[in-house]
Formats: C-alpha cells, sequence, structure tokens
C-alpha cells in the first residue's frame, strides 16, 4: 500500500541527520546572499529573492540551540536552503548538508526517544534506527506556532 511510506528529504544539521516529508519541500537551493531584517525573531537569518519571490529563511541552529559543525569544502558544496510550503507559505531552512530522499515504511517509524536531539520532541513526528544512530523526523508544521508563521509571513511585507 503506498500509504505505508513516507518519502522523506533528508539532511544534516549538527551532528543529527533529519527528514522531512518530500511533500512539503518545493525545491533545494544553493546558500544565496541572505538580507537581514531588522526587528525579526532571532531564528530568522533574513531573506532572499527566489525567481522574484521573497523568501524567509529560518537557521534552525538557532531556533533548536544546536551547534554548527565545523565543515570541509564537500560540506559547503552540500549546504544550501531547503525551501517548504507549509499551507501555501514559503519559507526556507538553512541545511548544513543535504543528503538523499530516502523512503520509510510507515512501521519503521518509533515514537521519539525521550532526549534524541536539542530539538523538542513536540516537533519530531518519529525516528527511524538506522546504522549510524537515528533519523529524525520533524514535523515541519510543528515546527512554527501559527503567531510565529504569521510573525514571519509579514516580514515579507
Amino acid at each position: 500500500m503506498a500509504d505505508q511510506n513516507h518519502q522523506l528529504v533528508t539532511f544534516q544539521l549538527g551532528e543529527e541527520l533529519y527528514g522531512i516529508n518530500i511533500m512539503d519541500v518545493k525545491e533545494i537551493v544553493r546558500v544565496q546572499a541572505i538580507r537581514a531584517i531588522p526587528n525579526a525573531p532571532s531564528y530568522v537569518e533574513g531573506i532572499f529573492n527566489l525567481r522574484s519571490e521573497i523568501i524567509p529563511i529560518i537557521n534552525l541552529h538557532k531556533r533548536f540551540h544546536l551547534k554548527k559543525v565545523a565543515e570541509s569544502e564537500e560540506d559547503d558544496l552540500l549546504s544550501g536552503f531547503i525551501i517548504l510550503d507549509i499551507d501555501g507559505m514559503k519559507l526556507g531552512i538553512i541545511i548544513d548538508r543535504v543528503s538523499r530522499v530516502v523512503t520509510i515504511e510507515k512501521h519503521e517509524v518509533q515514537p521519539p526517544p525521550q532526549m534524541v536531539t536539542g530539538i523538542g520532541a513536540e516537533y519530531i513526528q518519529g525516528v527511524v534506527r538506522q546504522e549510524r544512530g537515528y533519523l529524525i523526523i520533524l514535523d515541519i508544521r510543528d515546527l512554527f506556532n501559527p503567531k510565529e508563521l504569521q510573525k514571519i509571513a509579514e516580514l515579507n511585507h
């Protein structure tokens, strides 16, 4: 059954590997120049122009107080922004390194252990055990509460 599987775009943030539903991902772009916005929440890095659409860029390291890992040149090539579409609102998240698209079967997804990461369990849909630790599945709709999304949306104007 098709609905037994999730397709996830996976990426590295700090030490951990995260995944988000491919249906929420518009595209992945290389790092662009970001324009800072005065009075934005601290985790909003700024905005950038993508084919004449203004996209707010969110720094999940700041949002979740994650440490950035030391980057190699290869990481530089693989870092960028994932452009998300959250119910019609586009925003970008900075990633350390894009990994790949994976298909996960529903039965492989487990509830998150209490202390899997610096990210609160309320943002995690589940985890999938892998050879090297966990793949953490983020629920992007829960990453930002409606008030925050409203605030971010207002930055565009």
